[in-house]
């Protein structure tokens, strides 16, 4: 994955049509891009989202900027890169959950109000999403307790479950999140 080296921040490549031809609309650092100062090197940004029948060519605008809902409606999709802290920052003294929560909330509205209180990432979406383990190792818990360990390149198709994910290593893991918008039934 490229990111900005000052920034640690994704790069996006956009491209379109104009004229009939392929063109790049823009190369830059993902607009909607947070490194959360309440949570050393946690990263989130949401790189893109579709509506949920979108249309070619596309108009220009740009459907990812901050503040876009990260759980996408049925149909729609959204992709994340996110990079996750060793656990370890969350159990030193200094950290303070509620400000960790304010940031998130901000910075992911949809998901941040479905982390729950007394089980911190424990969280459940309307989606089924695509989870690809891009560098370093995450272990992925199911509300049962369970959990799989996950390295660089493995992949979790998660199904509208109650899950969290956990970085009980030393160093950052960075993911890519691809997520569907799905209903119950």
């Amino acid at each position: 994955m490229s990111t900005d080296s000052n920034s640690g921040l994704p790069r996006r490549v956009v491209t379109g049509i104009r004229n009939g031809r392929s063109v790049f609309v823009s190369d830059g650092l993902v607009p909607n891009a947070h490194l959360h100062a309440s949570i050393p090197g946690f990263m989130t940004s949401v790189c893109w989202a579709t509506q949920a029948r979108p249309e070619l060519p596309l108009d220009g605008s740009d459907p990812a900027l901050p503040g876009v809902r990260i759980t996408p409606s049925v149909g729609e999709t959204r992709l994340m890169i996110v990079r996750f802290p060793p656990d370890s920052v969350m159990a030193d003294p200094s950290f303070d959950p509620a400000a960790a929560d304010a940031e998130q909330r901000l910075h992911l509205p949809g998901l941040a109000e479905r982390f729950e209180r007394e089980n911190p990432g424990m969280h459940t979406t309307d989606s089924i999403d695509y989870d690809i383990v891009l560098e370093g190792e995450i272990w992925l818990e199911l509300d049962d307790g369970a959990e799989v360990h996950l390295s660089q390149g493995d992949v979790a198709i998660q199904c509208g479950t109650r899950h969290a994910w956990r970085n009980k290593g030393t160093a950052p893991a960075t993911m890519a999140f691809v997520l569907i918008g799905a209903a119950r039934s």
